[in-house]
């Protein structure tokens, strides 16, 4: 099999994933598309990427472009990924989805239609506290799950463009994720509630006065529910990622403050012992050995302090980024699906947007779309 061709769109945050693509065997980092031509020379000359586009629809015209990965903001997520399906590319797509539910059906119509990849590229599904966790489950050390609780707190003051006033549980991947994630189930219904209010001036943007979104998740074919939890603005809190999963042999905390160890609590053993503490392993072991280096930090910027802010502000997305790149590119290579495909994609961040719409609704139970189910 010849080399995939890869196009990475949104030179901020994407440019993280340059060197990934250009160490990994089997692809070629071949495009990079910017609306601004000096970042996009400054990032093409200082990774010697030749193909350069300021035109995303000169970029999907290209016929040698394989797939794209896009990383540009929010609201274009949806059009861009549309119309790279549209144009016969593998899409990997920074997270959400999309901001509609329509918008995520056209994505997933589309996936069936023309049988093309998709990967949402949520980070804390594949950063090392969430595999810790992961591994546990999946070798029976957590016993049977009786609840997951997640959050994602983060202070965006000062973000510019599309932020301020977004609803919360818009970009709730990073707790519906991993609160689905864990056992690979879906959410079949939600119900969520607002509480306290942000600033004014920023409720004319969404129509959204909410400071925190709450949002309780039943689980499809299961007796689990989940708790997911957001916050944006108007509220003191240190950014924070987490999940906290409850078994009944044992269960994981995440840490209250970062750079803290995880909590693991062990059943039946004296009241004193049932808690302690647990450096969370790395899990460069899952990947190709010359993209493991990859795990430990930053790869754009450098000492240079020219890391994306939310690269730096989420604590270096718990060593994500090798994982992302290497479960998007073996999805093209082998044909089977990645987690999450464009369907599992589509029930995370429907969950978010149907929150939203509960909470408007006084925390009317809303369904998921049926289209949001694996067969």
């Amino acid at each position: 099999m010849s080399d995939i061709n890869i196009a990475i769109v949104g030179l901020g945050f994407g440019a993280e994933f340059i060197p990934i693509y250009q160490r990994l065997k089997g692809v070629n980092m071949y495009a990079i598309c910017q609306r601004t031509q000096s970042k996009l020379d400054e990032v093409g000359d200082k990774y010697g990427i030749g193909k350069r586009y300021v035109s995303y629809d000169d970029l999907l015209a290209d016929p040698d472009v394989h797939a794209v990965h896009i990383n540009s903001p929010i609201p274009d997520h949806a059009e861009q990924s549309i119309k790279a399906l549209k144009a016969g590319k593998h899409v990997a797509c920074t997270v959400p989805m999309a901001t509609s539910v329509e918008d995520c059906k056209k994505i997933v119509d589309l996936v069936k239609e023309t049988g093309l990849k998709y990967m949402m590229m949520e980070t804390v599904l594949y950063a090392r506290e969430f595999l810790f966790m992961k591994e546990l489950y999946d070798n029976g050390e957590l016993g049977k799950i009786q609840f997951i609780k997640a959050s994602h707190q983060q202070d965006m003051d000062g973000w510019p463009g599309y932020w301020p006033g977004l609803p919360p549980m818009y970009y709730a991947t990073h707790c519906v994720g991993p609160a689905l994630g864990l056992t690979r189930d879906e959410a079949e219904y939600v119900s969520c509630f607002g509480s306290g209010t942000i600033r004014e001036e920023m409720h004319s943007c969404y129509g959204s006065p909410f400071a925190v979104q709450t949002t309780h998740i039943k689980f499809k074919n299961s007796d689990l529910s989940a708790q997911v939890y957001r916050s944006l603005f108007d509220v003191a809190r240190q950014y924070r990622e987490s999940i906290e999963v409850y078994g009944d042999k044992k269960s994981v905390e995440w840490p209250l403050v970062e750079h803290q160890p995880l909590v693991i609590h062990t059943a039946k053993l004296p009241e004193p012992e049932i808690p302690s503490e647990v450096e969370t392993p790395d899990f460069a072991k899952y990947l190709p050995e010359e993209i493991q280096l990859f795990t430990k930090g930053g790869v754009y910027g450098g000492d240079t302090g020219e890391d994306h802010l939310s690269f730096t502000q989420g604590a270096g997305h718990g060593g994500s980024h090798p994982h992302l790149v290497h479960q998007f590119v073996k999805m093209l290579q082998s044909g089977e699906d990645s987690y999450p495909n464009a369907v599992e994609s589509a029930n995370i961040t429907c969950t978010g947007i149907l929150a939203h719409e509960s909470a408007l609704n006084g925390g009317e139970l809303i369904r998921l779309p049926e289209w949001t189910h694996r067969g």
